[in-house]
Parts: C-alpha cells; structure tokens; sequence
C-alpha cells in the first residue's frame, strides 16, 4: 500500500472552496488506510488550523496526518549546531521551534529563521540582515515568492535580507527534497513506496522528482497540461483532479 503526500492549495481547495470530488478521494484514501501527509508550504497554520480549514470545507482528516514547512524547518535545525534563533513568522512557526527546545531571541542568534508574517517591517530587515552579515545561518520555510492576489510570501520577505547581507538562505520548503524527506520521517515512510501529488510543477512535481517519488500532477491548480513540456522532467501521471485519481 502506498504513502500517500499530498497538497493542499489547487488540489484539495481553491481558497477554501471545496474542489469537487478532493474530499471523496481523501476520504477514499482515509477508508483504504493508506498512509497519508497532507502538505503544505505555507508555515502560518498549526496542524490543528488546516484540519479546522478542510473540515469547514468537508473534508475531515485527523490532525495528525498535516505536516507544514513549519514542522519542517523545525525538524531540520534540529540537526544543526545552535539553539538561538531570530524569527521572523507567526505562532505556528515558533511554537514549533519552542517544542524542538529553541530560544527566540535578538540577541546573537544563531540563526534568522523566516516564514511568513503580515506585520513585516524595516526593523525586522535591519536586524535579520545584520545578523545573517555577522554569520547568523539563514532559514527560510519556503520559497514561495507570493500568494493568493499577489499577497507577499515567504521568499518575497527573505529578497531584502538577501540584498543586504549577500548571503541566501537555506529553503526547507517544496521544491527542497528536504521537506519530502522529513515528511516521509513523519510517518516512517520510504520514497520507493510513496506518491506525490500536487498542482505546481516547479514546487510539487520538482520536489517529488528529486526525493524519487512517484508523481501525480493534477490540472485543477496552478500547472496546465502545456506547462508539462516547458519542464526537462515529467510527472508520472496527470488528471484533471484529486477525485478522478485511480491508482492510489
């Protein structure tokens, strides 16, 4: 039986309007008892608020099964050296760095540690970039550049930082193959065993490229069937959504 990662936006929902036939298909993969990660970039909302997200939508999945770029980030520093971070993000983003035993702090941090945040603000830059100049380690949760209507993501926040320091970050989110590794972690899954499926060739369908997944790209999202041939790799299967997905 295969593990199953799976995206949320494009695939499941458009906002938080239901796409038809998603919740018939998780809940089909929920019956089969299919080893299931529902995952997403976006390193906002606690696992508790996605399951509340899709709930509302009609899709019930049990809390446990959502794994976020901030769990990721979270479990990747705890293979690095240093226990201070500087953060700029939202509850979901430090309470996942409290629980992995992090100090958030502005003073000599180890680290600058980016996700998304609405209250961004020159000071915010001036203390990341001095830091990261110094030699704090950049982190970032995703590269995402923007969101619904053009709203600043996470990559669009860590542009400056980047110009004033001269230093990149480390992105742990898709299409890192780092976060499909650490999700699989999750639930003791292997990639020969695993099929992703998502909505964004550059993010989803490169992500599961690189970590050796098997790869769904559905056309509901992001990702048409002509953007399949502008990419030098291919996913391995496509429909037009979750809920005509027959192999899994």
């Amino acid at each position: 039986m295969k593990n199953i990662i799976c995206d949320i936006d494009g695939v499941l929902l458009h906002n938080n309007e239901l796409i038809p036939g998603s919740d018939k298909f998780i809940h089909r993969v929920l019956e089969q008892g299919n080893p299931l990660v529902i995952l997403t970039n976006y390193p906002v909302q606690t696992g508790k608020d996605l399951q509340n997200r899709l709930g509302a939508a009609g899709i019930n999945v049990p809390e446990e099964c959502f794994y976020t770029s901030a769990m990721a980030t979270a479990d990747f520093l705890k293979h690095q050296t240093g226990s201070k971070a500087y953060v700029i993000g939202e509850g979901a983003l430090t309470h996942e760095l409290y629980k992995a035993g992090f100090t958030i702090t502005d003073i000599n941090p180890d680290f600058v540690i980016v996700g998304e945040t609405r209250s961004y603000n020159w000071e915010m830059i001036h203390k990341a970039a001095r830091f990261v100049a110094e030699g704090a380690r950049f982190i970032a949760t995703n590269p995402d550049t923007h969101g619904p209507a053009h709203s600043p993501a996470c990559g669009a926040l860590c542009a400056p930082i980047e110009r004033i320091s001269g230093r990149m970050p480390f992105y742990v989110g898709k299409p890192s193959s780092w976060i499909i590794r650490s999700a699989l972690n999750h639930i003791d899954g292997h990639s020969d065993n695993t099929v992703i499926i998502g909505d964004n060739m550059k993010t989803d369908i490169l992500a599961g490229f690189q970590a050796g997944l098997e790869t769904i790209l559905v056309t509901s999202g992001v990702s048409q069937l002509h953007d399949v041939d502008k990419e030098p790799f291919r996913p391995n299967h496509v429909f037009a959504c979750a809920g005509d997905i027959d192999i899994v």
